[in-house]
């Protein structure tokens, strides 16, 4: 073994032998230029944990050979070694490892975790099983099984609803946490410039159009005004040409997203299957009320009736949420900062090391 890897090895003895300032290595197999929540996440939290002093490695698809996901292919899947994956972490010589996704860098990650018996967390973004299943007629328990196996593997899954926990925990994954997301507030706001000329209630979606993100639900809507959707996917083409009326706007981000958020009367989240949805926040923070499904994600963010309307009939949730005070949006916004997800992210990762410590303790 060499002489790094003794010394990672060596960090997870416990909390008191991590310093103040860690050094923290993000493996993700979804990075830029991706458009999603997970990227979106993965980025502000190593902008979050660099500004407070922690030196960040990320262990992405960049620097790899990739193919493209089947079914979706504007996901490339790195092709990479166990020795490249085992070299770039040696030469980081992280305090800590963070496992974001499950594919096939996260595979390689956690392999040379468990290898050379050092600590490692991960984190639950996608449900997999869903839209495995919406896609190939795949059991959802087989693919449960799998990451079950992936993730208890850890010492600690991070997930970002209250609601996604328990339903992790009676599927019988173990050692659940959970870590919440942030909004940009100063880009996200209310007072920005209207871009979006057409007639009114202006009805705003925005994230990947693909199946399992059930757009049909909101396209569908027997309500006035205009529908727009912001986001690209495999499934643009074939909704552009079953909804000739609604607007298609492709990807944006940044400054002519903030503009357009701003410029729109309601959100609607047709998804049933997001772990969070980072765009619900997104839209509180531009003034936009939300009107979406009862369910992991809009349940935990919007169940106090704050900022918007949840309903198994979306039409009445959205009529409802156009009701809602552009400023009750706002307010329920800023109890989120990429700050305070970062803070989060970090106690985790040292209780990791603290668990871990007092079972190697208890075994001398």
């Amino acid at each position: 073994m060499s002489g790094g890897v003794n010394q990672l090895a060596d960090k997870n003895l416990g909390a008191e032998k991590l310093p103040a300032t860690l050094r923290i290595m993000l493996v993700t197999d979804a990075w830029h230029p991706q458009i999603n929540g997970v990227v979106r996440t993965l980025d502000r939290l190593a902008q979050e944990l660099a500004a407070d002093g922690h030196m960040v490695d990320l262990l992405t698809p960049a620097g790899f050979s990739t193919i493209p996901l089947p079914s979706y292919s504007d996901i490339r899947l790195a092709l990479a070694t166990p020795r490249q994956i085992a070299r770039r972490i040696d030469a980081a010589n992280p305090d800590h490892i963070h496992v974001a996704t499950e594919g096939p860098l996260g595979f390689l990650a956690r392999r040379f975790c468990l290898a050379r018996s050092v600590s490692f967390t991960t984190s639950y973004h996608t449900r997999f099983p869903e839209y495995l299943r919406a896609r190939l007629p795949v059991p959802e328990s087989w693919t449960y099984r799998w990451l079950r196996r992936f993730h208890n593997a850890g010492a600690g899954t991070l997930v970002a609803t209250p609601s996604l926990a328990a339903e992790l925990t009676q599927r019988g994954f173990t050692n659940v946490r959970l870590w919440t997301r942030g909004v940009d507030t100063q880009t996200y706001r209310p007072d920005r410039r209207p871009v979006l000329d057409l007639p009114r209630p202006i009805l705003l979606s925005v994230g990947r159009v693909a199946v399992e993100k059930n757009l049909p639900a909101f396209l569908e809507l027997d309500l006035p005004g205009s529908k727009v959707v912001v986001g690209d996917g495999p499934a643009l083409a074939a909704l552009k040409g079953q909804y000739p009326d609604a607007v298609f706007l492709g990807a944006r981000t940044g400054e002519e997203l903030a503009d357009i958020y701003a410029s729109a009367d309601l959100f609607v989240f047709p998804s049933r299957t997001d772990t969070f949805g980072i765009v619900l926040l997104e839209a509180l923070a531009s003034g936009l009320p939300v009107a979406a499904y009862p369910v992991t994600g809009p349940l935990d963010v919007l169940g106090d009736g704050l900022g918007g309307a949840l309903s198994e009939d979306l039409g009445q949730a959205a009529r409802a949420a156009l009701a809602i005070p552009r400023g009750d949006a706002r307010t329920k916004a800023m109890s989120y900062s990429w700050s305070s997800c970062a803070k989060l992210f970090l106690r985790h990762v040292r209780t990791a090391h603290g668990e871990i410590g007092t079972m190697l303790r208890s075994r001398i």
